[in-house]
């Protein structure tokens, strides 16, 4: 029984850690990085560029 409040102190400065090291990401702004990451990919993409040689194709439908 000597090993629970060993457990528990490890725990409690986990969960502290934790904490700090949110706050201090919080301050510095790096949460907002993510919210720009995820909507990269619904910008749109140039138009591909054409080759002259190939002859046209009709658009899909």
């Amino acid at each position: 029984m000597t090993v629970v409040p060993v457990l528990l102190l490890c725990s409690l400065a986990l969960v502290a850690g934790a904490i700090v090291l949110f706050v201090f990401s919080a301050k510095q702004g790096d949460c907002h990085e993510s919210e720009r990451l995820c909507l990269m990919p619904l910008e749109d993409d140039a138009a591909p560029a054409r080759d002259p040689a190939l002859p046209e194709s009709p658009e899909p439908r």
